[in-house]
């Protein structure tokens, strides 16, 4: 049992929560989830991927759009070259096999260090209304690799793109409300980090990447 599991098994037993009533427990969650009223929500937009798109570069985040998965090296080659970035980067598991040596790049699947100036990850959802990634942390997915890195690059197939941050959470609760698929944390990216706490001018990079790429890719 890791500390995870051991802080939890805590809280049940704090909570006299056993197997026999955990279903019902579940039962009454998911009861108040779906009967939950919803604030005033935007009208629905016909092009999730335009919106994104731009909502996204409103926030200083830069896209590519590419028309497959195996066209994706090659985008990351060119930004990279194109802003002057080292050729080395750190991925997530998912994205090991993609042919990065063909473009001239090299790129190691492990969560970020300090020293890994540019970090590569997938995309859990990303949000049309305010072009913002919707990341989920995982042993697959370490976050690390999105916030060490001065730069971040996200690859985002279009089928993903959500109208909205309710829409974004329905889709989390429809496809990872298992125990085993739970994230430990998720994070919600809009464009590179920023403060105004200097006299109320924005800096980019204050805590985290000064730059976000993401490539969308239009798998539909």
């Amino acid at each position: 049992m890791n500390h995870r599991e051991q802080i939890l098994a805590r809280l049940r037993n704090r909570l006299g929560r056993t197997d026999d009533n955990a279903g019902p427990g579940r039962a009454a969650i998911a009861h108040y989830l779906a009967a939950r009223a919803t604030g005033p929500r935007q009208q629905q937009c016909v092009d999730l991927q335009a919106r994104f798109c731009r909502r996204a570069q409103a926030l200083a985040t830069t896209v590519t759009e590419v028309a497959s998965q195996q066209e994706v090296t090659l985008a990351v080659a060119r930004y990279l070259l194109a802003e002057a970035l080292p050729l080395q980067a750190v991925c997530w598991p998912a994205l090991a096999g993609l042919d990065w040596q063909a473009q001239g790049l090299t790129v190691t699947a492990r969560p970020a260090q300090a020293s890994d100036l540019v970090g590569i990850t997938g995309c859990f959802a990303a949000l049309a209304e305010t072009g913002t990634l919707l990341l989920c942390s995982g042993v697959a997915s370490p976050a690390a690799t999105s916030l060490l890195p001065e730069t971040h690059i996200a690859v985002l197939p279009a089928s993903r793109i959500v109208a909205d941050m309710e829409a974004a959470w329905d889709l989390l609760r429809a496809e990872l409300d298992e125990p085993h698929k739970l994230p430990r944390a998720v994070n919600f990216v809009s464009g590179p980090s920023r403060t105004a706490d200097i006299e109320q001018t924005i800096v980019l990079g204050a805590h985290g990447p000064y730059r976000v790429h993401v490539i969308v890719v239009c798998d539909h």
